[in-house]
């Protein structure tokens, strides 16, 4: 089974030694290279990969911060690239979490890739959970839960529209529509999958296909039996039912 890999880090001769190891491995396909965050986030939701060779420490998205744009349900295998101290390491490693010390040391490589491979052979639903508790171990701060950021892919492209500028979402199918202002953007995820990833302080759900960015709500108006219609600051309107009533009434109090 051939692996394919993306690899990603600031820093060009970091990128250079990765691809160098990696030529040595008959199962390897580097599908991509990578200097930032937002560059992997876009890469990875265009090429899929199997593994994705992590810098953890990277201006603007760091690598913690694109495993969060990405989603928990989506983001490939990680063996993360570190220049963080013994100390720092010994907690990734606590974690069960894969790691390659800057300057990279090729044995050392070697295992991670190896523990990459059996990670892969026996997926681990609890991955983004421990890089979450690692990271506190390492006294970075509270990891940036939700994304700030949602990657649609179209026609062989991806775009990157910010968590800011959605007022609304609508379900479609096996779809939703990510509306920002005139416009709306498809993306392929189900209402549940997408309303888990967003921040129960910004959205909330109001039906079963319409989630709604609280910052915008000018309005609501009471229907019969516990329905309502929401009013957006654009002019929008969306139907509720009185299932998410309660919910949407505490995030407004």
């Amino acid at each position: 089974m051939t692996l394919r890999v993306l690899i990603v880090d600031d820093e060009p001769a970091a990128r250079r030694g990765i691809v160098r190891l990696l030529q040595q491995e008959p199962d390897i396909e580097v599908v991509g290279e990578c200097g930032d965050g937002e560059a992997a986030v876009v890469a990875i939701s265009a090429h899929s990969p199997d593994l994705v060779f992590l810098d953890v420490q990277m201006p603007e998205l760091d690598g913690f911060a694109v495993i969060e744009s990405i989603g928990s349900k989506r983001m490939p295998a990680v063996v993360f690239v570190t220049a963080f101290d013994q100390h720092a390491v010994r907690a990734f490693d606590a974690q069960a979490l894969d790691y390659v010390l800057k300057p990279i040391d090729p044995e050392r490589f070697r295992r991670a890739l190896q523990r990459a491979r059996s990670h892969l052979a026996h997926p681990d639903d609890g991955f983004v959970r421990r890089v979450s508790e690692a990271l506190k171990s390492i006294d970075r701060g509270e990891l940036q839960r939700f994304p700030l950021r949602l990657a649609i892919r179209s026609e062989g492209r991806v775009r990157l529209i910010d968590i800011g500028e959605v007022d609304r979402i609508v379900a479609a199918g096996n779809y939703v529509e990510i509306h920002t202002g005139a416009k709306q953007h498809l993306l392929r995820e189900t209402m549940a999958s997408l309303e888990s990833r967003l921040d129960p302080q910004c959205f909330v759900r109001v039906s079963r296909a319409a989630i709604v960015c609280i910052a915008q709500i000018r309005e609501v108006q009471p229907l019969f039996n516990g329905d309502f219609v929401v009013l957006l600051k654009n002019g929008a309107q969306m139907n509720g039912s009185r299932r998410y009533r309660a919910a949407l009434d505490v995030l407004l109090r």
